[in-house]
Order: C-alpha cells, then sequence, then structure tokens
C-alpha cells in the first residue's frame, strides 16, 4: 500500500501535468479549434497518470515501461489524427494536432519529475500558436484575396 507521502506526490504531478496544459488548451479553446480545454488537459494528466502507474506497477522493468510508451504514442497519435481535417486542397488542424502531441509530452516530462522540460514545452507551444498564428492566418488571408496590385 502507498504512503500518504506517495500520493501526495501523485496528485501533485497530475495537476502539474493539468496546468502546463491549460495555456495550450486555453489557446485552442479561444480559436475554437476541433480540440480545446477538455482534450488537451485530459492528454496532459492521461499521459502522467499512466506514466506513474507503469513505473508504480513494474518497477524498473524496461520492457513493460516501453509497451507502456508505444501504447500511449499510438493512443495520442490517434486523437491527434481526429483533429486533422482535409477539405479539398485544405488541410486544417495540423497545429492542432501538433499541439496534443507536446501536451502529452509535457504529461510525460511531469511524470518523470522533469519540471523544467514540461514548462518549457508548455511555454514554447504556447508561444508558437500565439505569435505565429497570426502569420499563419495573414498568409491565409492574403492567399484568399489573391495578390495585391502596387
Amino acid at each position: 500500500m502507498q504512503d500518504v507521502a506517495q500520493i501526495g506526490q501523485h496528485v501533485w504531478q497530475l495537476a502539474i501535468a493539468f496546468l502546463l496544459a491549460l495555456p495550450i488548451a486555453w489557446d485552442r479553446e479561444t480559436r475554437e479549434r476541433t480540440a480545446g480545454l477538455r482534450t488537451f488537459t485530459l492528454v496532459s494528466i492521461a499521459t502522467c497518470g499512466f506514466l506513474i502507474a507503469a513505473r508504480s506497477s513494474f518497477g524498473a522493468s524496461v520492457d513493460a515501461e516501453s509497451r507502456v510508451w508505444q501504447g500511449l504514442l499510438a493512443g495520442i497519435g490517434f486523437i491527434g489524427s481526429g483533429a486533422i481535417l482535409k477539405t479539398g486542397d485544405s488541410v486544417k488542424g495540423t497545429a492542432t494536432a501538433a499541439s496534443i502531441w507536446t501536451t502529452a509530452a509535457v504529461g510525460a516530462a511531469v511524470a518523470y519529475r522533469n519540471y523544467d522540460i514540461a514548462v518549457v514545452l508548455s511555454l514554447a507551444n504556447f508561444a508558437v500558436l500565439r505569435a505565429l498564428g497570426p502569420i499563419k492566418d495573414a498568409e491565409r488571408s492574403a492567399d484568399a484575396t489573391g495578390p495585391q496590385r502596387p
């Protein structure tokens, strides 16, 4: 049976995974993307939870932990692929899908107590979405209106 300190540590890690997913989730939610607050926070805490549970259950078994990783990566890829929509020549949702991958990496970093990596991933993803999103939107608008005359 786990002691109270270990349970507290696990709850703390899951809370950190949740909080670090919020900036990414908020960006996607406010931009009305296919995945938002619920998806991103759940991906982060679920990834963190699976890896914590695997380490607690399997100990130092690299083979067992590797199988958990394989399942997680396949599952996250499946969720991410659901965010990508193709209509004619247009493909949308790739940034959301990539952000789902990053959010899973945030949860994994927290599970391994690599909080510095988790924070950098979260902030970098949020910054990319916020800073480069308007550039992408401007490019899309220019393409839609056609060439500009001087």
